[in-house]
């Protein structure tokens, strides 16, 4: 995607409008608006229940909005789903199948949907992921069953890959296998629309993220200025003891505690003018920590520590 003069940005592969899903008297998910954009790698963030599931299957068109629309590849979701699907890797968040197949006539049945199969980058996403494709998928682990379906999903190279907590039941290892496809994914220009719940999942790999709340996007940033939204702890110590005052006047300065030489701040927003009058002191040592997208969220949904993220 270009920015240059002249040059028009590239349209959205999935756009949503005013997106709304009800179950009766039970929430789906309420006016939700997003663009992702070609060649990223979009998170989508949310507790269980949150309503991550319910958009990724209008983006599918396996159910259909209570009002607004979908568009992915600028085709609307209702109109030619078919269209649409040629050009998809989906992974549910529950990979189940045939019972009595093994991996390898698993991953050659979804290949012979999609038109064909590329023997050589199955073969190699097989090495990679450490499947052992001879056995029968009722035999498999569910990290083993997780290992076919991103096969599944992978194997054609498609423009746009849909994937629903995709490492559930994966070892660190092959995490970091799939990390990588992902990103090789990026950097051939494709792109990628990740849900999840594992919020470290997220920070490593996303450009962007989009964080759902009972239904409604709530936030959506990079991974970057998310973070910016969450304070900043500050440590600065002095060679003398310091007034606190100035420093407490600055806005975004919270939790402000003064132990003689040293002051301990919370710095929500820019953290220049926090700069700028300790330089103007006799500091001695300056200690910023950058908070982590997992404060941001805690944060966003009201939690304490120890609580879980899943409800």
């Amino acid at each position: 995607m270009s920015d240059a003069p002249g040059i028009a940005p590239a349209a959205p592969t999935i756009r949503a409008e005013s997106l709304t899903k009800s179950y009766g008297v039970h929430r789906g998910i309420v006016e939700v608006d997003l663009e992702v954009r070609p060649g990223e790698i979009f998170g989508f963030l949310g507790p269980n229940g949150a309503g991550k599931t319910t958009t990724i299957r209008i983006f599918l068109d396996l159910i259909r909005p209570t009002s607004g629309r979908a568009f992915v590849f600028g085709i609307e979701t209702t109109r030619d789903p078919v269209a649409i699907h040629r050009r998809i890797g989906y992974l549910p968040g529950e990979f189940t199948l045939y019972d009595r197949l093994t991996g390898s006539e698993t991953i050659e049945y979804f290949a012979n949907l999609q038109g064909g199969r590329n023997a050589a980058y199955i073969a190699e996403l097989i090495e990679r992921l450490g499947l052992d494709p001879s056995r029968r998928f009722r035999e498999y682990s569910k990290g083993n069953k997780q290992k076919v379906g991103l096969i599944c999903a992978l194997q054609h190279k498609p423009d746009l890959l849909i994937l629903d907590e995709p490492t559930a039941g994966l070892d660190p290892l092959v995490q970091q296998v799939f990390n990588e496809l992902l990103f090789e994914a990026k950097a051939e220009g494709r792109t990628v629309f990740l849900s999840s719940h594992i919020i470290s999942e997220v920070e490593r790999t996303c450009d962007r993220v989009a964080i759902i709340r009972d239904g409604r996007i709530v936030r959506l940033d990079t991974v970057d200025a998310l973070r910016e939204l969450a304070a900043h702890e500050v440590e600065l110590r002095f060679g003398e003891p310091v007034d606190p005052a100035p420093y407490a006047a600055i806005p975004g300065v919270s939790n402000l505690v003064s132990e003689g030489r040293t002051l301990r701040m919370l710095v929500s927003g820019p953290i220049a003018p926090i700069v700028r009058l300790a330089a103007a002191g006799h500091l001695v040592d300056f200690v910023s920590r950058e908070p982590s997208l997992e404060e941001v969220f805690l944060a966003e949904y009201g939690t304490g520590p120890g609580q879980s993220l899943a409800r």
